[in-house]
């Protein structure tokens, strides 16, 4: 398990985490989110020991990273999937992390073939793809076969079957109760993966809850509904004290009511309806509202204001790749 208690870190005048404290339990997927700056990257480093605390504490396994006497052995990590020594191949830089902290080197062929570089074991890691580099990076965290590990970014190039395959190793990781601890920005995979969330703003910690939770505290469903007769539909919903916007289509999408009592509506004024559906929100949709005004960087100057109808959609990986 990891627990931080009160932890902060400054660069200078600037803060990047700010007093949080925290839990990330075993036998779970715990995802961290988080726009832009807000602190993922140093929160983790900070549980690493590649960040020295400016106050508080954070333990694994009830001790602090520098005090493990086999650190690969107890956490493993993914956290710069680039930091390879490009002259090796990907087996010797496997051989090197192993002898070095004490792995059994049957481990070496074990991990390759977990991440699917048994076939490119000989090859030097400098000719990787971005894919290819990010399975090595993971091979190297379960080197160790760790009880807690960290993903930052795991997706990260991988073409869509190797993110099906990293979903499905993480929690299969998380079925055999050990500590997983992934921070990403892809909303729609977190939705997938994660079982618990973390989200941070502004090196705060805004929600620490179940994946369900956080999307009902922080979206709003609504009813989506297309008409011949949307304009006469609207009028009698703003009547009934409804809240009405329409998607770009032209259809109605009416906020906090349900299906019944649109069908209704509809049926005891002789509206016809072509289309009658709940909408439920997304993971992306709360996220967005609940980080609206943690974002540090803005496209164009100017927050955008999220509306269920129009939430900005977050793109797949930029480089794919596949295996063979």
């Amino acid at each position: 398990m990891i627990v931080a208690e009160g932890l902060t870190k400054r660069y200078g005048a600037k803060t990047a985490v700010d007093d949080v404290s925290f839990e990330v339990h075993p036998g779970r997927v715990t995802g961290f989110l988080g726009p832009n700056g807000a602190g993922k990257s140093t929160t983790m480093r900070m549980i690493l020991g590649l960040d020295r605390p400016s106050a508080g504490r954070v333990t694994v396994d009830g001790r602090a990273y520098r005090d493990l006497s086999a650190p690969m052995v107890e956490v493993g990590a993914l956290i710069d999937a680039k930091a390879l020594h490009g002259g090796r191949t990907a087996r010797d830089h496997l051989v090197v992390l192993a002898k070095s902290n004490g792995v059994p080197l049957t481990r070496v062929d074990e991990v390759l073939d977990v991440v699917g570089l048994t076939s490119v074991a000989k090859k030097r890691s400098g000719g990787f793809s971005l894919g290819m580099g990010q399975r090595l990076g993971i091979a190297g965290a379960l080197l160790g076969d760790p009880r807690v590990l960290l993903f930052d970014e795991p997706v990260n190039g991988l073409d869509p079957e190797g993110i099906l395959w990293i979903r499905n190793l993480m929690k299969r990781l998380a079925g055999e109760g050990r500590t997983v601890f992934v921070s990403s920005h892809l909303m729609s995979e977190m939705a997938l993966t994660a079982d618990h969330l973390l989200v941070i703003g502004r090196g705060r910690i805004l929600a620490d809850t179940g994946v369900a939770q956080f999307i009902a505290e922080n979206s709003v469903s609504h009813v989506k509904v297309r008409s011949p007769q949307a304009d006469r539909l609207a009028e009698l919903a703003a009547e009934a004290g409804w809240q009405v916007n329409r998607d770009p289509a032209g259809a109605l999408l009416i906020q906090e009511v349900t299906t019944d009592q649109v069908g209704d509506l509809a049926g005891h004024n002789g509206v016809f309806l072509h289309e009658l559906a709940k909408v439920e929100a997304s993971l992306e949709e709360a996220f967005m509202r609940l980080t609206a005004d943690s974002v540090e960087y803005h496209t164009g100057g100017t927050p955008p204001k999220v509306a269920p109808e129009a939430v900005p959609g977050w793109g797949p990986p930029t480089a794919a790749d596949r295996i063979g």
